[in-house]
């Protein structure tokens, strides 16, 4: 029952997060295409009221037109809308579902004795669940400070974007290197990703907001308005859209056993998010009316790159022009038996899945193949040893066996 009820809260907190996630990156991209898609008003009317930019669209059968102002309007709306939920909503969904399926099964999905054996660290599982706890708040501490040390100038203005962007490009690839030394290969893709929304979060929580909070207030009171609040504000939404997609490919990519499990994982990752960057990249320059097609062709070309160097190595052609026996119901018991059925029985039957007979393998023989030879995401963490022959004699049986 507790299983049961795992799954359910597990489906629904990923339901809830996948929604807001879709409501605060569309949000995201939506605002910088806008200012991107701005035009100096003609109209007088609007120049005397300090609209500094206009754009008419048509959407759903009805005419908008927003406006930018250029500080503020000559007076100031009383209801205003913060996009900020959006953003919450989506960490606090995603935290809850790490705690759900990593941390409350840390010793399942979070550790891998191969990797980093946590037993022999005082606390074991208790000090790996601290340790990624701390990746997601450390991260974002090292983050604020690289912005705060090398962004904020003497003065107070923002600067030196290169140099922070480095900075920050060079801090990501060295906790994508740690993490994937202390945790399963899978968790540290999602934790990796995590530590990056969790910067994106905390930029909305920490400088956006109360910046344009502090903003309005002094607008209001009718002190002078400090320009600072803007620029910093302007620096961590740039910050985020950047992030965004290598956030999106880090969670996306940890369902996929081809990529955590290789042996250079990180780098697998890293490739990945650089890819992410190179094409939001093009599409926020596209926004400006410049077609960056270098970035889209580097993207690709780094993508094709991954693929060709994770590439399966083909077999000798010997062993290519000797036909390979299907192999009998009976030698796929004998491996299902010695890597899978510890955690598919009877008294245990995770996900709902029972492997202990040669009737039930025959009967969830699609997802024994899905799991264990396509995506090779079974066992978790290989946490039983199966080998690269083992899972091509599973696939040898499923592709030649005759459905009864």
């Amino acid at each position: 029952m507790e299983a049961y009820l795992l799954d359910w809260a597990n489906l629904l907190l990923r339901w809830l997060h996948v929604i807001v996630g879709i409501a605060w990156i569309g949000a995201s991209f939506y605002f910088v295409w806008l200012d991107n898609h701005l035009v100096k008003p003609e109209s007088a009317e609007l120049k005397a009221k300090g609209v500094d930019g206009e754009l008419w669209a048509v959407h759903g059968g009805g005419f908008y037109n927003p406006q930018k102002y250029m500080v503020a309007p000559p007076n100031l709306p009383q209801h205003l809308h913060w996009f900020y939920w959006e953003s919450y909503w989506t960490w606090m969904s995603g935290f809850a579902l790490f705690v759900t399926l990593y941390l409350f099964n840390a010793s399942t999905y979070l550790i891998d004795r191969r990797v980093f054996d946590w037993s022999t660290v005082a606390g074991g599982t208790a000090s790996a669940i601290a340790a990624a706890l701390v990746f997601l708040s450390a991260g974002w501490l090292v983050y604020d400070q690289i912005c705060r040390r090398f962004g904020h100038k003497k003065d107070g203005q923002i600067g030196n974007d290169g140099v922070v962007l480095g900075l920050i490009a060079a801090f990501i690839v060295l906790a994508s290197w740690a993490a994937a030394q202390l945790f399963a290969g899978r968790a540290a893709f999602l934790i990796t990703g995590a530590m990056i929304a969790t910067m994106m979060s905390a930029n909305v929580l920490v400088w956006i907001i109360p910046g344009q909070k502090q903003v309005i207030a002094d607008m209001r009171a009718g002190r002078p308005v400090n320009p600072v609040f803007g620029q910093r504000g302007k620096q961590r939404s740039v910050h985020n859209t950047y992030f965004t997609l290598p956030v999106l490919i880090a969670m996306l990519s940890n369902h996929y056993g081809m990529l955590y499990s290789h042996a250079h994982n990180w780098l697998v990752l890293i490739g990945l998010m650089l890819a992410g960057v190179l094409i939001r990249s093009y599409f926020v320059k596209r926004h400006k009316g410049s077609n960056a097609w270098g970035l889209v062709a580097a993207a690709l070309a780094l993508l094709a790159a991954l693929i060709v160097w994770m590439a399966p190595a083909a077999p000798s052609p010997a062993l290519a022009n000797t036909a390979q026996p299907v192999p009998t119901l009976a030698q796929v018991q004998a491996v299902v038996e010695q890597r899978c059925v510890m955690c598919h029985n009877a008294q245990l039957a995770q996900k709902n899945i029972q492997l202990h007979t040669a009737a039930l393998i025959e009967q969830n023989a699609q997802s024994l193949y899905q799991q264990a030879v396509l995506l090779k995401i079974m066992p978790m963490n290989n946490a039983t040893g199966i080998t690269d022959d083992e899972r091509a004699l599973l696939g040898r049986w499923f592709e030649h066996r005759t459905v009864k």
